[in-house]
């Protein structure tokens, strides 16, 4: 109650987020209606900064979004942003957006903590990442995940980080009930959100299997939905330079080939 109060109540983050609405394309969910009544995970492409902010203002049903915890962290932003953000970009280019990093590490931590979303760690933190996630479950509220890290899978994704299945092995130990994986493209250049075919976290079987065929799944859906729409740009999840974008039209055969 505590953090929703303060999330509520807090004014900067109120006018940032207004400011959002005003300025930053109104989004279309379409498949909203399939969503079952039950809380579920939603995987999505990351799309640099527009899953995040499509998300927190256009999502559905009261979601939470899983954020890098070193975006919470004043100090801890400005190697991180550069890392995540900008550093394929042009070394001419580097100096400023390592400034640049410095500059929005305030405004990172304003926005980060006072969104619904759930801090995410990769080192022994993980323990309160999962035990967050599942409050939020338990209260029924969506978590929304993008997990794509820096290996390519096609021209519209790049591969999962697997381990954020684990959140499934957990919630079935707790509630007995097995999760649903919702995959989602998010297309800015059509101003919409598409949510796909559901998969359905199975208990009995091992966990390593569970990732690769949970993941493939999504990756999969994600890659069907993409290709089914009408030509336009994908903006990738690493931030290239514009020219670089690909068409969500561009042949890949890599992902087409059958998994054993």
């Amino acid at each position: 109650m505590k953090e929703e109060k303060r999330r509520k109540d807090y004014p900067l983050f109120k006018v940032i987020k207004a400011l959002l609405k005003v300025f930053y394309p109104k989004m279309e969910v379409v498949g909203a209606d399939k969503l079952p009544d039950e809380p579920v995970i939603i995987v999505g492409n990351h799309t640099q900064l527009n899953g995040p902010i499509a998300c927190e203002l256009y999502s559905p049903r009261h979601r939470y979004t899983w954020c890098r915890g070193e975006m919470m962290n004043l100090k801890e932003v400005p190697a991180y942003a550069f890392e995540d953000f900008w550093s394929q970009k042009s070394k001419y280019t580097q100096p400023f957006y390592k400034v640049l990093s410095y500059l929005i590490a305030p405004l990172s931590v304003v926005i980060f903590n006072n969104a619904n979303t759930v801090a995410v760690y990769r080192d022994s933190r993980i323990i309160s990442t999962f035990r967050s996630t599942l409050e939020r479950l338990n209260e029924g509220a969506d978590i929304v995940i993008f997990p794509e890290h820096d290996v390519k899978y096609n021209n519209i994704i790049y591969e999962f980080e697997e381990k954020f299945i684990d959140i499934a092995k957990l919630y079935y130990k707790r509630s007995g009930n097995e999760l649903l994986f919702v995959p989602m493209y998010i297309a800015p250049k059509l101003k919409k959100m598409y949510l796909g075919e559901p998969i359905r976290f199975c208990h009995d079987a091992p966990i390593e299997e569970e990732r690769h065929r949970i993941c493939k799944h999504l990756m999969r859906e994600i890659t069907e939905i993409a290709r089914a729409l009408p030509e336009h740009t994908v903006i990738p999840y690493r931030n290239i330079p514009k020219k670089y974008y690909p068409s969500n039209k561009q042949e890949v055969a890599r992902d087409e080939k059958t998994d054993c």
